[in-house]
């Protein structure tokens, strides 16, 4: 089979390479997947530099999120073969970007009637999360959030997520055409930070501020995004995509009250019940499954054509994932 690996960090159009290996053979208590769409998340690529949460062990496959088709089932019989299943391999020492993949059978979940590749590859890490942040916000209708990065895929599943809820959304971009884009979703104010002061901006249309922030970006953003929160409101800290730390205003903290918080959904995970996961993928699952959610495709590439993949990834103003498929 092909897969992707790398035998150092670093930037993956230098240090990631396709090789031939053997399929993986489950274990009793395993199922193997034949890999059939694979999703491009920051997340990937800040492990592959060595950036992330969780360190690669090299050399080291890559990629956290997929979808498939059960070609071995386990001993148990729990997901018989033809199962077409989505599934997550942050934690473990494999990854999604190879052909096949082995994972524990309770370790994967089936695909709901009608959903697609495209979408299940897609399922767990952006929309997951965007579920689980918004309910822990406990915004209420009516109250402001504001997304940095809101035209990334979090972002965009974000925007759905809160307006389902009748939370109003503000949004940062960097690209004026984003912001009839983001509209569309369902965001009440975009503001193009590149030309645009967002505290003017949000101050102007909001007035006391809003009531949270989701921060992906980290550094300057960030704490321009900090200063847009009200009394007593609650920043939520999740990414850094602009690999800085943000600095923080004390006296802010201090005379507004305001709290920053860290939100990695690993240990959400591992840390909630069972039964409060089962909660939260089967929410995930009916939102992404409504007719009016949208879960956009930019491009499809082949696993040996990874690097042309990443560089889609980094285009400036792009809209929908970049996937890898087989």
């Amino acid at each position: 089979m092909k897969e992707v690996i790398f035998d150092k960090v670093g930037m993956p159009e230098d240090v990631l390479q396709v090789k031939e290996s053997p399929a993986p053979e489950p274990q009793a208590h395993e199922v193997q997947i034949e890999v059939k769409a694979r999703n491009i998340n920051p997340s990937d690529l800040m492990f592959i530099q060595g950036r992330y949460g969780i360190q690669p062990q090299l050399p080291s496959s890559a990629g956290f999120e997929a979808a498939g088709i059960v070609s071995m089932a386990d001993a148990e019989g729990l997901l018989p073969v033809g199962t077409r299943v989505m599934f997550t391999a942050q934690g473990t020492n494999t990854g999604t970007w190879r052909e096949y993949i082995t994972l524990p059978a309770k370790q994967v979940i089936p695909m709901p009637e009608g959903m697609s590749f495209d979408v299940a590859c897609q399922a767990f890490v952006n929309p997951v999360t965007a579920v689980a942040m918004v309910n822990k916000s406990q915004l209420k209708a009516g109250e402001w959030l504001l997304l940095t990065a809101g035209a990334s895929a979090f972002g965009k599943f974000a925007i759905q997520v809160a307006k389902a809820k009748g939370i109003k959304v503000a949004c940062t971009v960097r690209h004026d055409e984003q912001k009839a884009y983001l509209a569309e979703l369902g965001a009440d104010l975009v503001v193009n930070t590149e030309k645009e002061d967002l505290r003017k901006v949000i101050t102007e249309v909001v007035g006391e501020g809003v009531s949270a922030v989701f921060d992906a970006v980290g550094g300057e953003l960030g704490a321009k995004a900090l200063s847009c929160v009200k009394q007593l409101g609650t920043m939520y800290v999740f990414g850094v995509l602009s690999l800085q730390d943000m600095p923080l205003n004390t006296g802010l903290m201090i005379f507004k009250e305001v709290s920053v918080e860290g939100f990695w959904l690993s240990s959400v995970l591992q840390r909630i019940s069972k039964e409060d996961r089962a909660k939260l993928y089967k929410e995930t699952q009916a939102f992404l499954m409504d007719e009016d959610s949208k879960a956009e495709v930019a491009e499809r590439f082949p696993l040996t054509e990874v690097k042309a993949a990443i560089a889609a990834y980094n285009k400036p103003g792009r809209n929908g994932k970049i996937l890898l498929v087989s």
